[in-house]
Order: structure tokens, then C-alpha cells, then sequence
């Protein structure tokens, strides 16, 4: 199965990042089931992605247009296209090629990651210098923390199964301490129902 997966971070994108033209190049490259997000590469709540991550299985490709399509910084894309590999998920990145496990394929992901965390730095450090001036002003609000919605609770709490709790902060931007509470809660559900469904078989069979 080949997937696709697309990423935007507005509605309006520049030429090249749109969703239109990423759902045409990964159809044109063999993607039949697509999956999108629209957050910032810097935003820690990607939940399709996620799922899709849960979802891929051994044969399977993932495609994406650009590298920074899902990568936030050169740790993270290093870690999660190496785990797909280990996996035995083809990834496909159209302006690169498909990444191999060749001293050679890891050399051009190393270096391509890391000219795309710098683009992603600098776009940083404009947006800090920007957000100084506003603090300036007497209107200024900051921002909320992000929040996970139930999608990407239940699709990390899926990768637990094929990742440790380090693997999968990095994957989700979810820490390793809401992961714990997450999981202990999910476990202490699992126990109660389990409970409940054998006080019910004792009370069926007398």
C-alpha cells in the first residue's frame, strides 16, 4: 500500500506547498490513500499523522512531497524515517528520492534535514523578533499551550505498542510525562471494564 501524507500550515500556501499541488504529485508517484494536517511544522498536534505512523506496516511506502513536510528538526526526522526503515516501510521523498539505509542514503537525509531545521530556525527567530515588538504593546495576549484532541491521544497511545515512551514524544510532541499519566489512565480503564466483565460472568453463572 502506498500512502501520502500532505501538510499545510494556512489555508493560502506558497506556490509548490499547497494541498492541491501535494495531493497531485503523490497521486502522480503512486499514493492511493492520503492523509493532511494543517498545523505549523513547529506544532506538536499532528494527529492524521500520527495515525497514519500507527497505521503503516511492513511493504508498505509513505510519500511526501518535501522532507519538512512532516520533520520538525533533524532528530526527529532522523528518528522517525528510521524507524519506518526498521520496519520495513518504504519512505519515498519526492525532491530527494526514496531513503535507503545505504551509508550514502542516510548521508543526503542527514544534510537535507538539517538545511531544513536551519530554514526553520531562521523562520523562528523572525517569529520570536516579532512577537518582542508585540509584547511591547499594551493589547498583547499570549498564546495558549497547545491541547490533544482524543484522535491523537488514541493514536499515540497506538504507537506505545511499536515504540518506547521516548520514540513516541519525539514522534507526537506529546512528553514522555503526559504519555505515562495517558497510558497508566488508559490501563486503569482497561482493568476496570476487565473488572466488571468478570463480576458480570460470576453473576450469570451462579
Amino acid at each position: 500500500m502506498i500512502y501520502g501524507y500532505m501538510r499545510v500550515s494556512t489555508a493560502a500556501q506558497s506556490k509548490g506547498n499547497s494541498l492541491e499541488e501535494q495531493e497531485r504529485l503523490l497521486r502522480k508517484n503512486g499514493a492511493t490513500e492520503l492523509y493532511q494536517d494543517a498545523f505549523t511544522g513547529t506544532r506538536t498536534d499532528r494527529p492524521n499523522f500520527t495515525i497514519l505512523l500507527n497505521k503503516l506496516q511492513e511493504g508498505d511506502t509513505l510519500v511526501i512531497t518535501k522532507l519538512d513536510r512532516f520533520a520538525r528538526n533533524t532528530a526527529e526526522g532522523l528518528n522517525v524515517i528510521q524507524h519506518l526503515l526498521e520496519r520495513g516501510v518504504k519512505v519515498n521523498i519526492l525532491n530527494m528520492g526514496t531513503i535507503d539505509t545505504t551509508h550514502t542514503g542516510k548521508l543526503i537525509l542527514t544534510v537535507m534535514l538539517a538545511f531544513a531545521e536551519f530554514e526553520r530556525d531562521m523562520i523562528v527567530q523572525r517569529t520570536t523578533e516579532g512577537k518582542a515588538i508585540a509584547r511591547t504593546k499594551d493589547n498583547y495576549v499570549e498564546g495558549r499551550p497547545p491541547k490533544y484532541d482524543d484522535d491523537t491521544v488514541e493514536a499515540a497511545l497506538a504507537l506505545l505498542e511499536h515504540y518506547n515512551y521516548r520514540e513516541v514524544a519525539s514522534i507526537t510532541g506529546i512528553s514522555k510525562s503526559t504519555l505515562y499519566r495517558l497510558h497508566n489512565k488508559q490501563r486503569k480503564q482497561q482493568n476496570q471494564h476487565n473488572n466488571k466483565e468478570s463480576n458480570k460472568e460470576v453473576s450469570d453463572n451462579p
